[in-house]
């Protein structure tokens, strides 16, 4: 690869863009790119309080006076009227949690805590009892606990100051009960579909089985039937083909961050013979010598046939090209179809 560089006419500090090579193949465990079709995490949320606040919280939210004035009655303390409480040392929030799968009554979990009315900060705050729902509307979860912020240094907080932890908040008041381990059949689903991973994986299982128990339905799914040596035994039954190693392939693809120009791209993507006239910027993959144009200053590139994504990278950033016109010219590659693979833009 040949690369000759003018100078520029005007000075400018351009972005870095990093490229990024990923293998196209390689191995990899089959618990790291399928799940077991069931077997996920769900979505809690819930709405709470925190109090103790150091003046930062609402100062006349309306829900932030419903709800402690509620709270008061629960409480067994009359309030005449709810809507004249004002304290700048509670705030109202919307609380959130991830709830793991075959969770069980008394685990805890941690719970994010959001701001919705005007409060300034919910450092130091605590959060009161809050249930936690999830789709089905049936309570999951229960919330409370002092409110984190993260990490403060010269009075200035690297975090959102809104937005808060409580970690090991939340106690699980319902287990999740899947009957995985009676189970006579299950489906695995692929993270990143794809028809020759899919074959490949089933193939493996039948033989660490030794029979015919997967069948690839499709690019993301595989059926397995438990053999009748792990009947009722489903967990064991994962455990023994989970650790199978296999060759996960994978569509070309090249993704690109047009604010950092970082580049990612599969290992040795192609690109065919192609002339890119951009600005005061000429390349050329295959063919005869590159030009800038007659007497017009600017940036030569020139690409051996066979020339990969990643040399052309390579020489875009040695002329300094910034992402704005890194993602113009990979956008009129994939047009003209010149570039061998998916273009993905952040």
């Amino acid at each position: 690869m040949n690369i000759v560089s003018k100078p520029f006419a005007k000075t400018a500090l351009f972005a870095l863009l990093g490229a990024i090579l990923v293998p196209s193949v390689q191995a990899a465990r089959l618990k790291d790119i399928a799940e077991v079709k069931g077997v996920r995490e769900n979505i809690l949320i819930g709405y709470g309080i925190v109090v103790g606040l150091k003046g930062t919280g609402d100062s006349s939210a309306d829900v932030t006076s419903q709800s402690l004035g509620r709270l008061f009655d629960k409480l067994g303390l009359e309030v005449k009227n709810s809507a004249g409480i004002k304290s700048k040392n509670a705030a109202a929030v919307i609380v959130t949690a991830t709830l793991p799968a075959f969770a069980r009554a008394g685990n805890k979990i941690d719970v994010t805590v959001s701001s919705i009315g005007d409060a300034s900060s919910l450092e130091g705050g605590t959060l009161l009892v809050a249930p936690l729902r999830a789709g089905d509307q049936n309570i999951y979860a229960v919330a409370q606990g002092p409110v984190s912020i993260g990490a403060v240094a010269d009075g200035t907080s690297k975090n959102f100051p809104t937005v808060g932890r409580v970690v090991s908040g939340a106690s699980i008041e319902k287990d999740i009960d899947t009957n995985f381990s009676t189970k006579r059949s299950l489906r695995l689903t692929l993270h990143s579909p794809d028809f020759t991973t899919a074959a490949r994986l089933a193939v493996l299982i039948d033989g660490e089985l030794g029979g015919k128990y997967a069948t690839a339905r499709d690019s993301a799914t595989i059926d397995l039937v438990v053999p009748f040596t792990y009947e009722g035994k489903s967990v064991e039954f994962m455990a023994a083909i989970e650790n199978i190693n296999v060759n996960v392939d994978a569509k070309a693809k090249v993704v690109l961050n047009e604010k950092t120009g970082t580049v990612v791209m599969g290992e040795k993507i192609g690109i065919s013979p192609v002339a890119i006239a951009h600005g005061d910027l000429t390349i050329q993959v295959g063919g005869g010598t590159a030009s800038a144009g007659a007497g017009k200053p600017g940036h030569v590139a020139e690409l051996k046939s066979g020339s990969s994504v990643a040399d052309l990278v390579k020489a875009l950033n040695a002329l300094g090209v910034q992402p704005k016109d890194l993602t113009s010219i990979f956008q009129t590659l994939k047009t003209m179809g010149a570039l061998q693979a998916e273009l993905e833009i952040l």
